[in-house]
């Protein structure tokens, strides 16, 4: 059992539900209007919904009816997201089957290959999420800093922050992934033959062999002997 994979499973897969959290959450930019905390109002928005709420508990959500209305960062960040979630799955998926402690994916060599194939996935899920996040911070910083866009100014999200945190776990556990190749290569199974024992005995008998010789051949010398005497 490698604890490399594991901890490379534990932070991809953790990343994963990071993603997920992300992707569904409507916090990605937040603004308040409060002019006192009675009449405080907050307002959020996300991939997938508007939502409004106030300091007497009352919370309001409204989803995108159409997709052309929507603002083209957004659309692209809704690819983005979507890809990152779906191939977090599949590099879940695989890096089950590229595990040394489970029983399914053939042989070593070729787990390995499937360990690599979860490691690259998981990287391609982080950078996708990493890019979509910082597309829609990059948005809402620029507005927001922005002398002379005079709409409703947000601020930075708990879900981008989720986004960043989650695209960090999976980038991490992949190249954990990828690294494990070489762990299987220097770490291969031995292979016990039974060479070993077979050339004692074989060794055990020359040697009694060589001794039964001396035995026989020593009456011979001095049958020998006693016949000239």
């Amino acid at each position: 059992m490698s604890t490399a994979q594991i901890s490379a499973l534990v932070l991809g897969v953790g990343g994963f539900g990071a993603l997920v959290a992300a992707t569904t959450s409507n916090e990605w930019k937040v603004t308040t209007r409060a002019s006192s905390v009675i009449t405080a109002t907050w307002v959020y928005q996300g991939l997938w919904m508007n939502c409004a709420g106030n300091a007497l508990g009352t919370f309001h959500c409204r989803p995108h009816f159409t997709i052309f209305q929507v603002a083209g960062y957004i659309q692209a960040c809704r690819g983005l997201m979507i890809a990152a979630v779906s191939l977090g799955f599949f590099g879940s998926i695989f890096a089950l089957f590229g595990m040394k402690c489970t029983k399914v994916g053939g042989s070593d060599k070729s787990k390995a290959k499937i360990a690599c194939l979860a490691g690259i996935v998981f990287i391609l899920s982080g950078l996708c999420s990493m890019t979509g996040c910082s597309l829609y911070a990059n948005k809402i910083t620029t507005e927001f800093f922005d002398p002379l866009f005079v709409e409703q100014k947000y601020e930075l999200g708990a879900a981008l922050f989720i986004g960043w945190a989650g695209a960090s776990l999976c980038i991490i556990g992949g190249v954990i992934f990828c690294f494990s190749i070489s762990d299987n290569k220097k770490t291969p199974r031995m292979g016990y033959t039974y060479s070993g024992a077979t050339s004692v005995l074989s060794s055990r008998t020359k040697n009694h062999g060589g001794e039964g010789d001396l035995k026989t051949t020593s009456p011979s010398k001095q049958f020998d002997k006693n016949a000239y005497v």
